[in-house]
């Protein structure tokens, strides 16, 4: 990727996060059985943020930019 950008921001009761960038895509969360140790890449990112009740989703069809948006519950 060339470029990159962050975005943050408050929706209700949920605190937004988005990363994207103009890269090659084919980017994945999942984790096989024999893929990387839990904790690593986006599969530990998601791991992570469903840890505390987020849904990561990621969006990054072969051949354009990938979209990973982070959704969190807002804690005050």
């Amino acid at each position: 990727a060339r470029r990159a950008t962050v975005d943050i921001w408050r929706a209700g009761d949920r605190l937004m996060l988005q990363v994207s960038d103009d890269g090659a895509g084919g980017a994945t969360a999942a984790m096989s059985a024999d893929g990387p140790a839990p904790g690593t890449g986006l599969a530990g990112l998601a791991e992570r943020v469903e840890a505390v009740d987020g849904v990561l989703a990621v969006d990054s069809p072969a051949g354009r930019g990938t979209v990973v948006t982070a959704e969190l519950p807002w804690r005050d």
